[in-house]
């Protein structure tokens, strides 16, 4: 059996520096930290974190005064950051610069007087915390069919902006009916879809086009792993999400003679290597690496995280 993995695949530049802002905060301040949310949606990321010291809770008035908070990388509302600031906490902000973009299209908008639209899934913690950028009502949709039924106020001033980890082709699909019924929408200066999304999607549709199977190693509540099972079956393919190894049934691989795999953007590469070793018990395969996409992209660590903060820190026998 041939194994044939994409290229981009797993973490992005924004997952990256995430998980690194948690894991230096428990290096500079130790252990407790809190984390409001997932820091990212990846079930192998957020247990790895609990064991090292990270406490994860669903609001911040679980978290005590005087303790370090992090915000996840899908960003916060407004309020909940005012309301973070105005108490006795330490606060570092994962947010993904490329969610921050959007925040700043959001926030832009209103001050100039447009009705929003945002594209992306109603619930998603990346949605709440764009749409909470702003006071006014802010309509989310994810197809056509809800841009049809839209009923706004001002019609001539509208604009719109997406959730960074939805489906490319989706997106546009949307995108293209906002155009027909609202002819002078505006429309961000740069894409919202993050350039991860994007190369993933473009790499997996590549892959299924060489695969009789994908695998697309990523937890339930990831989008944009969600998305690259869409995408993938949209060539045509048969693909499964799955969080680990243990996953895998047997029964799908009857038949097959090539597998492809990929990882969303929030899932380590170390279950990637997991589930090729696991392949490899019920038959000899040889694993193939697809040319792609070499993503450089880094964020910096935001200000108290630095590594002189940490020689500091540890100078001062705080960890």
């Amino acid at each position: 059996m041939k194994i044939i993995l994409a290229q981009p695949r797993g973490f992005c530049a924004g997952v990256e520096r995430a998980i690194e802002i948690v894991e230096r905060a428990l290096e500079v301040h130790g252990a407790p930290i809190y984390v409001r949310h997932e820091i990212v949606h990846n079930k192998y990321v957020v247990n790895t974190l609990k064991q090292k010291g990270s406490i994860f809770v669903n609001e911040i008035d679980e978290v005590p005064d005087g303790s370090v908070l992090i915000f996840s990388a899908h960003g916060v509302p407004k309020k909940v950051a005012e309301k973070a600031a105005s108490r006795d906490l330490v606060i570092y902000d994962a947010t993904c610069p490329l969610v921050r973009k959007v925040h700043a299209e959001v926030s832009k908008m209103h001050k100039a007087g447009y009705e929003i639209i945002m594209i992306g899934h109603v619930g998603h913690p990346e949605v709440e915390g764009t749409v909470g950028q702003v006071d006014q009502h802010v309509e989310v949709v994810e197809s056509a069919e809800q841009v049809e039924n839209l009923q706004l106020k001002n019609p001539e001033k509208v604009a719109y902006v997406s959730q960074t980890t939805i489906s490319c082709d989706d997106s546009k699909v949307v995108i293209n009916a906002l155009k027909r019924k609202y002819p002078r929408v505006l429309e961000p200066k740069k894409a919202d879809i993050c350039y991860a999304t994007q190369n993933r999607q473009d790499a997996v549709k590549e892959l299924a086009k060489r695969s009789d199977l994908i695998l697309v190693v990523g937890s339930k509540t990831s989008s944009n792993s969600n998305r690259l099972r869409e995408v993938a079956e949209g060539v045509g393919t048969k693909a499964y999400l799955l969080d680990d190894a243990s996953e895998i049934d047997p029964i799908w691989l009857k038949g097959i003679e090539s597998i492809g795999i990929t990882a969303g953007a929030s899932a380590p590469e170390i279950l990637v290597e997991e589930i090729i070793e696991r392949l490899k018990e019920f038959e000899p395969c040889e694993v193939i690496a697809m040319e792609g996409v070499e993503e450089n992209v880094e964020f910096p660590l935001p200000k108290g995280l630095w590594k002189k903060d940490l020689e500091e820190a540890k100078s001062q026998n705080k960890v």
